[in-house]
C-alpha cells in the first residue's frame, strides 16, 4: 500500500494518465465504488460529495448495484412489461420523465468519451485518497498526514456549521507543494499554514478516545475550524453525531 501510495503522490496534479478505457468495466467500478462509499456514509448526498456526482446520478448507480430498492422502481418495471409507454406510465405515475429515469437501472454502459474520462479521474482520485487514509491509520505520523493532505486537494469538505470549502497546494521553485494550504470557500479565499495542522493533529493524538464538540476543543490555532474538518475525514478525531452529519454536507 505505501509503494503504491508514494507513487500516487508523485502525480502531483492528480491527472490520471490517458489510456484507452474499458467502458465495461470502468462503469461497474463505478457502480461498485459507489456502493462502498455508501455502505460507509449511509447518506445519497454524502456520496455525492465523496465522488464529485449529482445526486440522481448516485442514486441510479445505486440502484443498478442492488444497494438501494424503491417500490416507483419495481412499479415503473412492472409497467413497462404490460407494453405501456413512457408516455402512458408518467400519466399513470404521476412522474416527469426525468424523475422517472432516476428510479431504473443503468442498462447500458458509459461510451461518451467525456464521461468516461471524468469518471476514470473520479475512481482514481478516490482509490489514492482511500490509500492515503489506510496508510496514515496504519501509522499516525506527520509524513503520512501530509500526504493526505496532498491527496484531497479539490475535495469538497465542510465546517461543522456546514458550510463548503475547498482546498489547494501550490508548487514551489524546486517542484515540491508548498507548506500552506490555500482554502476557497465561497467568493472568499484564505490561507492555512501546515504549522497550524501539524499542532492541531499533535493534540489530537494525545486524546485518540475523546470526542471533540467543537474544532477549539482540539487547539486554538489560525484555521482550526478547517483542520477539524480535514482531521475527522482522515479519521484522527471522532465528533458526535450531528456534528457528523454537517460534516458530511447533510443539513438537519
Amino acid at each position: 500500500m505505501e509503494n503504491r501510495c508514494n507513487q500516487d503522490i508523485k502525480r502531483k496534479k492528480g491527472r490520471h494518465p490517458k489510456k484507452n478505457y474499458d467502458s465495461g468495466i470502468l462503469t461497474k467500478e463505478l457502480i461498485d465504488i459507489t456502493v462502498e462509499v455508501y455502505n460507509h456514509v449511509h447518506e445519497i448526498k454524502a456520496t455525492a460529495n465523496e465522488l464529485s456526482l449529482p445526486p440522481n446520478k448516485v442514486k441510479k448507480l445505486l440502484i443498478t448495484g442492488k444497494a438501494i430498492s424503491y417500490s416507483e422502481t419495481e412499479q415503473i418495471q412492472s409497467l413497462q412489461k404490460q407494453g405501456k409507454t413512457m408516455a402512458e406510465i408518467q400519466n399513470i405515475m404521476q412522474l416527469s420523465y426525468s424523475a422517472i429515469q432516476t428510479y431504473l437501472p443503468y442498462t447500458k454502459v458509459i461510451y461518451k468519451l467525456s464521461e468516461i474520462s471524468q469518471n476514470a479521474e473520479r475512481i482514481h482520485k478516490y482509490r489514492s485518497r482511500k490509500a492515503a487514509v489506510g496508510l496514515l491509520k496504519e501509522e499516525c505520523t506527520e509524513e503520512n498526514l501530509w500526504k493526505c493532505i496532498v491527496q484531497f486537494q479539490e475535495y469538497l469538505f465542510f465546517t461543522s456549521s456546514g458550510l463548503p470549502f475547498q482546498y489547494t497546494l501550490r508548487i514551489g521553485r524546486n517542484g515540491d507543494f508548498t507548506k500552506e494550504l490555500f482554502i476557497n470557500r465561497r467568493e472568499n479565499s484564505k490561507s492555512l499554514s501546515w504549522g497550524s495542522v501539524r499542532i492541531a493533529f499533535e493534540k489530537a493524538m494525545e486524546k485518540t478516545d475523546h470526542f471533540f464538540l467543537r474544532p477549539k476543543d482540539i487547539a486554538d490555532v489560525r484555521g482550526i475550524s478547517y483542520v477539524y474538518s480535514l482531521l475527522w475525514r482522515f479519521g484522527i478525531i471522532m465528533v458526535p453525531e450531528n456534528i457528523e452529519q454537517k460534516l458530511k454536507g447533510i443539513k438537519g
